[in-house]
């Protein structure tokens, strides 16, 4: 028997959220206006860089950021770059991470309530800056429907769980460090 479709919660959290925020050159203007948006909202801000618009690699603020959420530091992420397509290709390497490169409400409302998205990819040279802010709050806004929605997340948690053994398996002197594989450093 087919799920029916349910409207998203649009609940607001009873405590402030964590969240890490972190952008590339192309993304640091929007970044500081997001930043700024958030704390005034009462969220806790973690600012993770860029400092400045001086030209830098995404792939090392993804990190950053993709690296608390996995790590159960930050509630939810928000990466900002050109496109949010960078941002959200570096983000989905980490494990439990559920990065969404979205520009509409409509995107916005899908990476949560179908995808428990948890990390929030945006173009600062694709969106307007207020129309930016405003995808942000909206997301922040968006609980997960679960039901069917919830074995599909639970599909991908599986497929990552598999091809994390898979790639630990295929490193030589490889070993597990919170959830992800490094290659041996030698020693005891």
């Amino acid at each position: 028997m087919r799920e029916p479709d349910t409207k998203p919660t649009e609940a607001t959290p009873e405590k402030p959220l964590g969240i890490a925020v972190a952008a590339d050159h192309a993304g640091y203007e929007a970044k500081q206006a997001v930043v700024a948006m958030l704390r005034a909202a009462g969220h806790r801000v973690t600012d993770m860089g860029t400092d400045s618009p001086e030209s830098c690699d995404y792939p090392d603020y993804a990190e950053r950021v993709a690296a608390a959420v996995s790590a159960g530091e930050a509630d939810r992420g928000v990466l900002i770059c050109a496109t949010g397509i960078g941002m959200d290709v570096a983000a989905n390497k980490f494990p439990g991470v559920r990065a969404a490169v979205v520009w509409d409400r409509a995107t916005t409302e899908v990476s949560r309530t179908h995808n428990d998205a948890n990390v929030l990819c945006l173009g600062a040279r694709v969106l307007p800056l207020q129309e930016l802010l405003d995808l942000v709050r909206h997301w922040l806004s968006i609980s997960f429907t679960g039901g069917r929605h919830q074995r599909r997340v639970d599909k991908i948690t599986a497929i990552e769980r598999r091809t994390m053994r898979a790639s630990t398996s295929s490193v030589p002197g490889a070993r597990r460090e919170g959830g992800a594989a490094v290659e041996g450093r030698g020693g005891g």
